[in-house]
C-alpha cells in the first residue's frame, strides 16, 4: 500500500506539461535527490549542445550534415532556405492529398484511388505504420498498407489484399538515396505486380527522396515527387513529407500531428525538470542504466492503438544510442535495448518475469486518459473495461515496485494526432539529450551501413556460386574452391536457398552439409 511518503514523492517528481496535458511521473525510479544534483551539470551542457542543434550546428563532421528535424514543426527557427523549403512541402502534402481525395487526381481509368501502397523501410515505414495505427477509423479516407521489407511472401501477402484494386491503389516510393535495397526491391515487386494487371505503375506512383537521387530521377514521370532532406535522418522523418503525405492521404490531421510535436518542443526546451518530460527520461534513462545500458527499457502502453510504439522507439532509440565509439573516439559500446508489448496483454505474457525474473530492465509504462469516444459499459457494477484497464496498469506498477523494479508512467489525455505528435517529439528530445550526456553522436549510424556492405558481399559470393556450378553436382566446399569463396558457410547458405526456391538442384546427402548441388 501507498504511504504518505510515496505520494510526497510522486508530487516531488511528477512532470507536467500543461499546454499537452501530459505528465511524467518517476517516483517510482529509486534514484536520490544527491544523485539528481550530479547530473546538473551534465544535463545543463546537453541543453547547450541541443540548442546549438537547433541553430544549425553540424551535427555530424565527417558528413557535414545538421539535424533539423525541430525545424519540421516550426519553420520559423530554420534557415531561410529551409524554412521555404518546409513550408512549400508541407502546401505540396496538403494540395495533393486533396486533389486526390476530391477526384483531380486519378488513375489513368479516371478510377478514384481508394487504397494506398507505401514501400519504404525503417524510418520510411515504421513513422507511417504507428500513425495509420494509432489513429485510423473505418471512416478514413483512404486505406494503407505497408511493403517495409524485403520478404518475397510479405509482398505476395500485401498484394493479396489489393487484388481487383491495384487500379485504385497509389503507391508512394520512399527512399533519401534510392539505392535502399530493400525498397528498390518493393518497388520493382509492385511495378511488375501492374504490369501482370496491364497498368501503368509510373501513372500510380509518387516518390519521397532527395533532390537528385536515383529516384527523384526515375520518379520524373511519376505522378508526383515530394523532398527528402540530409538534414533529416529517417527515423527522426515522420513529421516531415515521409510521414505527413501518407497520414495526409489516410485522412489525418497533419496540422494536429505538427501542432502536438510543436507544444510539446516548447516544453522539452524548458531547462526546470519539473516542466520537461524529455530531459527527465534521458536522466532516467541513465539512473537505470548507469549511463552504459546495463539495463533495457521495456515500453508497455495500455491502449491498443500504441502497439505499435515500443517498435517504433526500438529504431528511434537503438539506432540512435547503439554506438561502438564516443564521440572522442574512444569504444565505449554505448546504447539502450528497448522491447515491449501492450497492457494489459503484458500480464498474460511476460509480467512474470518482469516481476520475479532477472531484473535486467526498468519499465516505461503509457497510459491513456480517454477510454473511447462516447459512454462506456459497465461490466460490472459502477465498473467498466476501461476501469480494469487503468487497474491493471496501476496493479503492475504496484507489483513490481514491490519487488523493487523501476518503473515511470507517461500519461497522455488521448490518442490523437496532436499526441501522437507530442509522444514523438518528447523521444526524438530524449533521444538527443541523452546521446549528449554520455558522449555519443545520436544522429549517425556507421552499423547500419556496415550491415548493407556485409549483405552486399554475400550477393556477390551469390554471383560465383551461380557461374561456378553446371550439372556436375558438387557440395559447398567443392563450389566454394571452385568460385574462389573462401567463405564455404555462406556459399552452402546460398545454395540451400538456391535449392529450395528451386533454382538449382540439390542432390540429399545422409547430413545436409555433405548435399551436392547442380544446375
Amino acid at each position: 500500500m501507498a504511504s504518505l511518503a510515496d505520494w510526497q514523492r510522486y508530487q516531488q517528481h511528477l512532470c507536467i506539461v500543461d499546454s499537452l496535458g501530459l505528465t511524467l511521473d518517476v517516483s517510482k525510479m529509486r534514484f536520490s535527490d544527491a544523485w539528481l544534483s550530479t547530473m546538473q551539470a551534465p544535463l545543463a551542457k546537453a541543453f547547450d549542445e541541443m540548442a546549438a542543434l537547433e541553430a544549425g550546428a553540424i551535427a555530424n563532421p565527417d558528413e557535414g550534415r545538421r539535424v533539423g528535424h525541430y525545424w519540421l514543426r516550426a519553420p520559423e527557427l530554420a534557415p531561410k532556405a529551409e524554412a521555404d523549403a518546409i513550408v512549400a512541402a508541407l502546401t505540396q502534402v496538403k494540395a495533393f492529398a486533396r486533389d486526390v481525395h476530391e477526384g483531380r487526381v486519378v488513375a489513368p481509368s479516371k478510377a478514384r484511388f481508394t487504397d494506398v501502397l507505401l514501400v519504404g523501410i525503417g524510418g520510411s515505414a515504421l513513422g507511417p505504420q504507428l500513425a495509420h495505427d494509432a489513429l485510423g477509423t473505418p471512416r478514413d479516407a483512404m486505406r494503407l498498407h505497408f511493403f517495409d521489407n524485403t520478404d518475397p511472401d510479405g509482398f505476395d501477402r500485401v498484394l493479396a489484399k489489393l487484388e481487383g484494386r491495384l487500379d485504385a491503389t497509389l503507391t508512394i516510393v520512399i527512399s533519401k538515396s534510392g539505392g535502399t535495397k530493400e525498397t528498390r526491391n518493393g518497388m520493382l515487386e509492385v511495378k511488375a505486380a501492374y504490369a501482370r494487371a496491364g497498368l501503368s505503375f509510373e501513372a500510380h506512383a509518387v516518390a519521397v527522396t532527395s533532390d537528385g537521387s536515383e529516384l527523384h530521377r526515375l520518379a520524373a514521370p511519376w505522378l508526383a515527387r515530394f523532398p527528402m532532406w540530409d538534414w533529416v535522418g529517417g527515423r527522426t522523418s515522420q513529421l516531415s513529407a515521409v510521414g505527413l503525405l501518407p497520414a495526409a492521404l489516410q485522412g489525418l490531421d497533419v496540422d494536429a500531428l505538427l501542432e502536438g510535436a510543436r507544444l510539446a518542443d516548447v516544453a522539452t526546451r524548458e531547462r526546470s525538470l519539473s516542466k520537461n518530460p524529455a530531459a527527465l527520461l534521458a536522466l532516467m534513462w541513465h539512473h537505470a542504466t548507469g549511463g552504459r545500458g546495463q539495463k533495457d527499457l521495456v515500453v508497455l502502453p495500455y491502449k491498443d492503438r500504441l502497439l505499435l510504439l515500443s517498435r517504433y522507439l526500438q529504431q528511434l532509440v537503438m539506432e540512435s544510442l547503439g554506438k561502438e565509439k564516443d564521440r572522442s573516439g574512444a569504444v565505449v559500446h554505448q546504447g539502450l535495448s528497448v522491447y515491449g508489448n501492450k497492457g494489459s496483454t503484458d500480464q498474460h505474457a511476460y509480467v512474470q518475469q518482469l516481476r520475479e525474473g532477472v531484473p535486467n530492465f526498468f519499465v516505461l509504462f503509457v497510459e491513456v486518459l480517454k477510454d473511447r469516444e462516447g459512454a462506456s459499459l459497465e461490466v460490472e457494477p459502477g465498473i467498466t473495461s476501461g476501469d480494469y484497464l487503468l487497474g491493471f496498469l496501476l496493479g503492475t506498477r504496484a507489483a513490481l515496485d514491490e519487488k523493487g523494479r523501476e518503473s515511470m508512467t507517461l500519461t497522455v489525455p488521448d490518442v490523437s494526432a496532436r499526441s501522437l505528435g507530442a509522444l514523438i517529439a518528447v523521444f526524438e528530445r530524449a533521444v538527443g539529450l541523452y546521446g549528449s550526456l554520455v558522449g555519443v553522436n545520436a544522429y549517425h549510424q556507421p552499423g547500419v551501413e556496415a550491415g548493407k556492405k556485409a549483405a552486399t558481399a554475400v550477393l556477390e559470393v551469390q554471383h560465383q556460386v551461380l557461374a561456378a556450378l553446371d550439372g556436375t553436382p558438387r557440395t559447398a566446399v567443392e563450389l566454394a574452391e571452385k568460385a574462389r569463396a573462401a567463405d564455404v558457410e555462406t556459399v552452402f547458405k546460398v545454395l540451400q536457398h538456391l535449392a529450395a526456391n528451386g533454382r538449382i538442384h540439390r542432390e540429399a546427402a545422409a547430413v545436409c552439409v555433405a548435399d551436392r548441388f547442380f544446375r
